[in-house]
């Protein structure tokens, strides 16, 4: 860990373990003194010494253990605060089992005052420890000069997420490269200082603390150069290698006799953020299907009453890690209509938008079920079997995925879902393939909070109808 990541986590450590106990206090005095609740005896709000120390005992243990102080991986306040609420509620579980056990003289509005008052204490302390403040390198943030050697897509990268990131305290100063790009003035709004030949000279100049090396592996000949050449130079030198591409954000290192293993191919979500999410889904999306079941009879019978045909129409969908599976919809257009839609988009190109406005295809009943996304509803079925989740990128028909670009494959590394962040920014106003970068940031930035945030947004969505025919 970082040594100014690791002062802050000691620090927030710390001063969780002060603040549970004042939040305990503030409990206890509130309880006697807001007219809520049963009357208690003459003491009945104090607490012996002991159930105080339980109290910093379990949320202390339940923080850490909860990863609450693992801030390089929550670099964003947000994160950190969202976190943090998932954990207090499973403190506030110990300390109850813990209570039950020793001490039960602890009425239930004191209980409930505590859990507020800690969990608005201790996001206060991570809004001001994380904040704008400390993100912008004032206090006891360190604050390091960085260069960028190579300006290619690696570096520009790396320069990006130093910027998106300020609560490290790196402070990106600009590039350094040797190829045409060092003509430019600019890129991605930093400068272009100059070239290798130069470099001695560009580090004493611009003050430069760390120099960040992300050229290509066929330009190595060029580090250990730079190397030699700043061997007397006050200056940290770190190699980011050129996987960035190929390993998304989420590669995992491991070491084997001393010898480092990148695996570029692991699984986005995996251990008990998986089980979490299927959790999830099983709970909400067999809430969602028995709630909806009576709906979906009626939708059924004006189907049949509507058009001849089958009420459903099952696809081939690509899933997971390009796993095939047959996704169910209502049927909402008149039978073989699939063929012609497939023949038309292989006569005009990958390029074309295969979902029109003005389908003659689609059936009056169709219209009414695409208009407010009613036809999705028998996917539950499939997140129930495993092959869908709730909260995805849309499993793919195969003949478009043949013609995908390598990047864009890289939307199949999670589980394919009924609604996603491309669902909820614009579905089909958007021409086919674009939708790809929404599918990426929800691949690259995945959590059970966001997956609940895009559940939260899609009826309003669907209400509204953007993209929607």
């Amino acid at each position: 860990m970082d040594r100014r990541i690791e002062r802050l986590a000691i620090l927030l450590f710390v001063g969780d373990a002060l603040l549970t106990p004042l939040a305990l206090y503030l409990a206890s005095f509130l309880r006697a003194r807001l007219p809520f609740g049963e009357p208690l005896g003459p003491n009945g709000e104090v607490l012996p010494w002991a159930v105080y120390l339980l109290a910093v005992a379990c949320w202390s243990g339940s923080l850490l253990g909860g990863g609450a102080y693992d801030l390089e991986r929550l670099p964003r306040r947000w994160s950190a605060l969202a976190r943090l609420t998932v954990i207090a509620t499973t403190a506030t579980l110990v300390f109850a089992g813990v209570l039950y056990l020793t001490f039960r003289d602890v009425s239930r509005l004191q209980f409930v005052y505590f859990f507020v008052l800690n969990l608005i204490l201790l996001s206060m302390l991570r809004a001001v420890a994380l904040g704008w403040g400390m993100a912008a390198g004032r206090g006891m943030i360190e604050r390091r000069r960085v260069v960028v050697v190579g300006a290619g897509e690696l570096g520009r990268a790396v320069a990006r997420a130093l910027q998106a990131e300020p609560m490290r305290g790196y402070v990106p100063v600009g590039f350094i490269d040797d190829g045409p790009r060092a003509a430019a003035g600019q890129l991605d709004g930093l400068p272009m200082l100059g070239t290798t030949q130069g470099l001695t000279e560009i580090v004493r100049q611009h003050r430069v603390d760390e120099l960040w090396s992300a050229l290509p592996p066929n330009a190595y000949d060029r580090l250990h150069r730079m190397v030699a050449e700043l061997e007397r130079v006050p200056i940290r030198i770190k190699v980011i290698p050129d996987y960035f591409s190929l390993a998304l954000v989420r590669a995992r290192t491991e070491m084997l006799g001393g010898i480092p293993i990148i695996g570029l191919r692991e699984p986005v979500i995996e251990g008990v953020p998986r089980v979490m999410k299927r959790v999830f889904d099983l709970i909400v999306g067999g809430l969602l299907l028995l709630v909806s079941l009576p709906g979906m009879a009626l939708l059924a019978a004006w189907i049949r009453l509507d058009s001849a045909g089958p009420i459903f129409f099952r696809q081939r969908r690509v899933g997971e890690n390009g796993r095939l599976f047959e996704m169910l919809k209502f049927r909402t257009m008149v039978p073989n209509a699939e063929a012609r839609l497939e023949e038309e988009a292989r006569q005009a190109g990958v390029e074309v938008v295969h979902k029109r406005r003005d389908d003659p295809r689609v059936t009056k009943v169709g219209n009414f079920l695409r208009r407010f996304s009613l036809d999705e509803l028998p996917q539950l079925f499939n997140v129930l079997r495993g092959e869908m989740s709730l909260v995805g990128p849309r499993p793919e028909m195969p003949w478009l995925v043949e013609s995908y670009q390598p990047w864009q494959r890289k939307r199949f590394a999670v589980p394919q879902g009924i609604t996603g962040w491309w669902q909820i920014n614009g579905r089909s106003d958007k021409p086919m393939h674009l939708n790809t970068d929404e599918d990426l940031f929800y691949v690259y930035n995945y959590s059970i909070w966001l997956d609940i945030r895009i559940l939260l947004r899609t009826p309003w969505a669907v209400v509204r109808g953007t993209g929607a025919f």
